[in-house]
């Protein structure tokens, strides 16, 4: 079995957790998943199944879209409702007139400082080792960009805001909340989660547990589900090979191509899909090519 299937995550599991059940129910051997959702947050998350793991290094860098709630007047130390209030602060309710401008000026490139609780290395350890150990450690702020942010509902009885947010890859949505509860006045944490898009993977393709337990045993309705390399790659531009050069390329041969630098789809004699392959320096190499029969 190889192709990628869109799990909608659900609260409480790990993403490993997640991948683990998936592996259990299709009883295959090999399976990943790219880019970690927190264990409260729930949603899109694409699992790789048999040689689709090589797909990785590509997949975890996509931008993605999130539905966050923020709880204001409490502060935890995880940054989210899982952690314990370590900071209260009023809230002036006459501020959430304002919220839908306050979140405005999140947009666009800005530095971020990850939070202690987060898996982020510094020098061999990760931070929430640092954090569970009471030990302090310098974190650096890295690069975000914020594309689009929305306000969905202010809830003044409950003090809850909920926003849609597009971010780059290693946007923590917890410091963002953090960070709108202070231009609030206030403090606030992350009380829910929803992942709603991974580049072209979205929410309402997305198949739970339960769906996949009842239809593991439906060719047809894993094929419908399991998304293939073409569709993925599929804005990648085009190299068809004849069947010579089909034959050194799949061998790891080197050929050369006056193409210009970049990441392509390669098609052999017959038109058929044979995987990726990279351009450098006039020179096409093997990339990620599926052995159909590894499972």
């Amino acid at each position: 079995m190889q192709g990628v299937i869109i799990i909608n995550k659900p609260e409480g599991f790990t993403s490993q957790d997640t991948v683990s059940k998936v592996k259990k129910i299709l009883n295959i051997k090999k399976a990943g998943h790219t880019g970690t959702l927190d264990p409260m947050a729930t949603g899109v998350l694409p699992v790789l199944i048999g040689n689709y793991t090589k797909l990785s290094k590509y997949l975890i860098e996509h931008d993605k879209t999130y539905i966050a709630k923020l709880k204001l007047g409490k502060k935890t130390d995880t940054g989210d409702k899982e952690g314990n209030v370590i900071e209260e602060n009023k809230v002036d309710v006459e501020v959430l007139e304002n919220v839908e401008k306050v979140l405005n000026t999140f947009l666009g490139k800005q530095k971020q400082i990850p939070p202690i609780y987060s898996a982020i290395k510094v020098n061999g350890k990760k931070l929430y080792e640092y954090a569970r150990a009471g030990e302090k450690v310098k974190v650096e702020p890295r690069s975000i960009e914020i594309y689009n942010i929305k306000l969905l509902n202010v809830d003044k009885e409950k003090l809850e805001i909920e926003f849609e947010v597009s971010c780059s890859k290693g946007t923590y949505i917890r410091v963002l909340c953090e960070d709108i509860a202070e231009k609030l006045g206030t403090v606030g944490h992350m009380s829910a989660l929803k992942r709603t898009l991974v580049d072209k993977f979205k929410i309402e393709n997305t198949i739970d547990f339960e769906t996949l337990e009842k239809n593991k045993d439906n060719v047809s309705f894993l094929n419908n589900n399991l998304i293939q390399m073409e569709e993925i790659f599929e804005d990648l531009p085009k190299i068809i090979l004849n069947k010579r050069k089909e034959e050194l390329f799949l061998n790891g041969v080197m050929l050369t191509f006056e193409n210009t630098d970049g990441l392509y789809n390669i098609y052999n004699h017959e038109n058929n899909y044979l995987g990726t392959g990279t351009v450098k320096n006039k020179l096409l190499k093997r990339d990620i090519i599926m052995d159909l029969n590894d499972d």
